[in-house]
């Protein structure tokens, strides 16, 4: 099947053979559904926090940075803005010359409260030798779009979202990435007063985040009195699958194989190469402009402080654990946090008593960890907080795409509808043991949450294999905590007409 430029292609990617031949299985296989308990919801899974808990800690994370620790902010920002202008590009490849659909009629109407308007209005004038409101009064609307989309331009539909202008400011405009920086400081800073910040982006747009970093660190640094330490990644070629055929065979396209991207949870592959004591995970476009920040940092530092103080009783029973057999009243003691406050539920009917006890306790508890903000539904898109069955029979609760669920099922179908909280990309993580030890959290997938797609290249079909969510399977065995976060902390910039909503005004 595999021909010697083919082997050459894999040592290359530093894919094995192995590898090929188990994604090749896996499209013929398919993926198993997850066994779903029930949606997670407030009080069944999604811990709900009052003001007087929030205080606590709020003051539990500031202590924890007044100490030696290692704080990192992980923010993946390799997406293409181009599905952000999707109307924008039927719109220019359509027959009409005005604005006829909704989104078209929008985005022109209020075109001025763009933060790139300017941006955009000096490229048609040097371009177009017209301004904007010009070219509009004559009906020349795909003129003003193909100098905000194309080369000629400002080339936004080929650039990441995290280098757009979003907000806008008295004295200045940022993009995501500089808000990032922003937040950055206002609530990941260490005791030293230093922010880390690592982005992954695509190999192509990498020098253009390296020169936008330095065009911006400075103004940054001396606003807020902190020092940036800055690092990016790309996402590994070694995580890229094999696209396959109608008759799951490898694709190939002149002769050669086609590999595509394997979503984002081959990032697993780059946080496991970054060492901290806590990492916030969030998507480069749920920004807001400052005076629209508040609820992000407390809640931010909120959810920081109840993962330290969990990971604090984590750590005190796996060093009593370690140190001997303990009593059974301990050890029900123990049994009570794993299942109430970490939502580690036992197999049914499982019934173990000492040293079998302690030995799952241990194992249940000295895994990474993660707390993770929960938003009412609104009707965003987004996977869904689930208690489900794990491979060992015991419940605890997981981030669910709808493709992980067999919805042919109607109960199963039922028990994702009743779902009333979305995942936003809220992640607070804990990656080291209660030695101080860097945990390897590629251990902590699971391999068999992957899923298939449907595309197609040059005109022929192909099935996709994407790997394990980052914050699904690929976080599948972490212990993992719920907790109820206000909708104001979620403000996705899906299409470019988002930034129209008030929140990003």
């Amino acid at each position: 099947m595999l021909n010697p430029s083919d082997l050459t292609l894999l040592s290359k990617k530093g894919i094995s053979e192995s590898q090929i031949t188990q994604q090749l299985n896996s499209f013929e296989k398919g993926f198993p559904f997850l066994e779903i308990r029930s949606a997670a919801s407030s009080g069944n899974g999604i811990t709900v926090i009052s003001d007087q808990q929030t205080n606590k800690f709020l003051g539990i994370w500031d202590q924890y940075l007044s100490g030696k620790v290692s704080i990192l902010k992980f923010v993946p920002a390799s997406g293409a803005a181009s599905r952000m202008f999707k109307d924008l590009f039927e719109f220019i490849d359509g027959e009409s010359l005005t604005p006829a659909k909704p989104a078209e009629i929008q985005f022109f109407k209020e075109i001025e409260k763009f933060a790139f308007f300017n941006a955009l209005n000096e490229k048609c004038v040097a371009n177009e030798t017209k301004s904007i409101t010009e070219l509009l009064a004559t009906d020349e609307h795909k003129k003003v779009v193909e100098n905000l989309l194309l080369p000629k331009g400002l080339n936004y539909g080929a650039l990441p979202k995290g280098l757009l202008l979003f907000h806008s400011y008295a004295d200045a405009k940022r993009t995501p990435m500089q808000e990032h920086l922003v937040e950055g400081a206002l609530y990941a800073a260490n005791s030293a007063g230093e922010v880390n910040i690592h982005f992954t982006v695509s190999g192509e747009h990498r020098a253009l985040f390296e020169a936008h970093l330095q065009e911006s660190v400075d103004k940054f640094s001396s606003e807020f009195g902190k020092t940036y330490n800055v690092s990016f990644s790309e996402q590994k070629a070694s995580t890229d699958t094999i696209a396959a055929d109608a008759q799951n065979q490898p694709f190939r396209e002149n002769g050669q194989l086609v590999f595509r991207p394997g979503g984002h949870g081959a990032l697993i592959e780059n946080l496991n190469d970054l060492v901290a004591d806590i990492i916030f995970v969030k998507n480069i476009d749920n920004v807001v402009p400052d005076a629209m920040k508040n609820p992000t940092i407390i809640y931010k530092k909120m959810i920081a402080g109840m993962l330290v103080s969990l990971q604090q009783k984590t750590f005190e029973y796996l060093r009593e654990m370690e140190a001997g057999l303990l009593p059974e009243n301990k050890l029900i003691e123990i049994a009570a946090f794993c299942e109430n406050e970490l939502n580690n539920k036992p197999a049914e009917g499982q019934q173990l008593k000492g040293e079998r006890l302690q030995k799952y306790l241990f194992d249940k508890l000295n895994r990474p960890m993660r707390v993770c903000g929960m938003v009412k539904n609104t009707g965003e898109p987004g996977g869904g907080p689930f208690l489900t069955v794990n491979n060992d029979g015991t419940v605890s609760t997981q981030i669910l795409e709808s493709s992980q669920i067999d919805l042919s099922k109607p109960e199963e179908k039922a028990k994702m509808m009743q779902a009333t909280h979305f995942n936003p990309v809220d992640l607070v993580c804990a990656v080291k043991n209660f030695k101080g030890e860097k945990f390897d959290l590629l251990k902590y997938v699971d391999p068999k949450t992957g899923f298939i797609s449907s595309k197609s290249k040059n005109g022929k079909e192909l099935k996709a294999l994407e790997l394990p969510g980052l914050w699904n399977g690929a976080m599948s065995d972490w212990n993992t905590v719920f907790v109820e976060v206000p909708v104001s902390t979620f403000n996705p910039v899906k299409t470019v007409n988002d930034l129209l909503r008030t929140e990003h005004q």
